[in-house]
């Protein structure tokens, strides 16, 4: 007789964040990158679409990275979008409030992707070892000593 088996029974590992180092390299490049193709594109002088952009990017990147990676992720596409996206481009500046919303909404983007995917991979693996003990559970009434 034959007995059809998932293939993929058992438990499996959560998958490990990316190093540090290799999440702000793609911040880095990834950040200059966007504010090149917006400043190419929509121009510069309108940091709102570099901001948005630079947001998600850190999301992106804080899906597959760790919490302590989230400030140097921000400040990486702060640097781009302060040195860049705003006129006199190459010269950074900080401009107390504004510089601050952007630190501010580059760090929650960074954070909330890397908590995102915390959640995502938590219930990834809480559904695959409560469908692995079920599966392995006997039914009522059939065990050795039951007729």
């Amino acid at each position: 007789m034959i007995e059809w088996v998932p293939l993929g029974s058992g438990a499996r590992p959560v998958p490990r964040p990316v190093s540090a180092p290799l999440v702000w390299a793609g911040a880095f490049g990834g950040a200059l990158l966007l504010v090149a193709l917006l400043n190419g594109t929509v121009g510069s002088g309108r940091p709102g679409f570099a901001l948005v952009a630079l947001s998600l990017l850190a999301a992106l990147l804080g899906l597959c990275a760790r919490f302590t990676a989230a400030p140097g992720t921000a400040v990486l596409c702060w640097l781009s979008l302060n040195g860049f996206a705003i006129p006199p481009a190459g010269t950074l500046t900080w401009a107390g409030p504004r510089d601050a919303f952007w630190l501010a909404c580059l760090l929650g983007a960074a954070l909330v992707g890397t908590a995102l995917a915390r959640v995502v991979h938590a219930r990834a693996a809480y559904r695959r070892l409560t469908t692995a003990t079920s599966l392995d559970a006997p039914e009522p009434g059939t065990g050795p000593g039951d007729v």
